[in-house]
């Protein structure tokens, strides 16, 4: 926290307010123990300092060093957490969401900050979210090497809170993936997402619990789904999937030239991104079936696919273009992390479009 005050009579007035100075230090020492297991040895020091250090001599083995930015948050998926009451997996969704932005451009994520706001710091709660997040940065394989907690009442109501997060990285230059890369004949190879991720979670409320939409579907956090086999509460919490050691693997094992974080704006507009001019993706939807919760959206609200593809992953977190030679041995690389993946389609000629065609089976 910020303006912290020191002596008993300033900490009364500020307690009066709404902060509460004690619960704050209460919440960084549940903390401690988790910020500790997502160290990295560049990492300087631990928590209480004004800011996290990193020793950059670990960049003089680099002949070109590039350093790449990303930072985000996780949207309306903190309300499933705050409804549900676990807050554990949240820190998932948050690092996921910078971490794999770095990777598509072949960089390795070094370390993270991050910046916890609410209405009321209840200890045990902050140190759940930093759990998660301390964990997730051991998946990923960055330090997490400081971060802000800050009680906001009357901003947030007591129960409310909200995370961010960002994140620094390095490529080396020669190796930095990206549009100048892509060759035509290059393969689209799509990995599997482990399900909504953390984006498109208004539209998903909005249908299925009815979040300021009386005409939704209404539906209970633990309303028990067939199709899901668990309760709609559990599917819509699932964590996002973290790609960033397995997609470093790929780019180092393998004629990778790009990749596509699949996050807000759907698999077609990430894609696009990483395309040039002169050349256009087709992606064919028959080669998987998204995950029960994509078609449950789609029917539920009856909403069209053109409009689910735009919002949602469908199924695919991520994507590379990899030369044909490599698709064998890319497909191998990634199973060897867990990363289902398969052939999606194809780069040729064109104009930078990417265009999906064909159907999902029972769709």
């Amino acid at each position: 926290m910020t303006d912290q005050p020191t002596d008993e009579s300033a900490r009364g007035a500020y307690a009066e307010a709404g902060v509460s100075i004690e619960a704050a230090d209460r919440a960084i020492d549940l903390m401690k123990g988790w910020v500790e297991k997502a160290r990295r040895p560049e990492m300087i020091g631990g928590l209480g300092g004004f800011a996290g250090l990193f020793d950059a001599s670990a960049l003089k083995g680099y002949e070109r060093p590039l350093l790449a930015t990303s930072t985000d948050g996780v949207g309306t998926k903190v309300a499933i957490a705050q409804a549900m009451d676990k807050h554990d997996t949240i820190g998932f969704d948050l690092v996921g969401m910078v971490v794999d932005d770095l990777v598509v451009c072949g960089a390795e994520p070094l370390f993270m900050t991050d910046y916890i706001a609410t209405g009321r710091v209840i200890p045990e709660r902050i140190a759940a979210i930093v759990k998660g997040i301390a964990e997730a940065c051991v998946e990923a394989g960055c330090a997490l090497v400081g971060g802000e907690t800050a009680e906001h009442p009357g901003l947030l109501a007591p129960d409310e809170y909200d995370v961010a997060g960002a994140t620094t990285g390095v490529v080396e230059a020669d190796k930095l993936l990206g549009p100048g890369r892509v060759r035509p004949g290059d393969v689209v190879i799509a990995m599997e997402a482990s399900g909504l991720h953390s984006n498109g979670y208004s539209l998903v409320r909005h249908v299925l619990l009815g979040a300021g939409n009386k005409d939704g579907a209404g539906w209970q956090l633990d309303r028990h789904v067939d199709e899901l086999g668990r309760t709609l509460g559990e599917e819509l919490l699932e964590p996002t999937r973290i790609y960033a050691k397995a997609c470093l693997a790929l780019a180092d094992q393998t004629q990778t030239h790009a990749m596509s974080h699949v996050t807000g704006g759907g698999l077609a507009a990430n894609l696009a991104r990483v395309m040039p001019a002169e050349l256009s993706a087709t992606i064919d939807r028959s080669t998987w079936t998204p995950q029960p919760v994509f078609d449950l959206v789609r029917r539920v609200g009856e909403v069209a696919q053109a409009d689910l593809e735009q919002t949602l992953n469908c199924g695919v977190g991520m994507v590379s273009l990899t030369a044909p030679d490599d698709v064998d041995k890319a497909i191998e690389v990634l199973a060897g992390f867990g990363v289902r993946a398969w052939v999606a389609g194809s780069v040729a000629a064109g104009d930078g479009t990417v265009n999906l065609v064909g159907q999902h089976a029972g769709w």
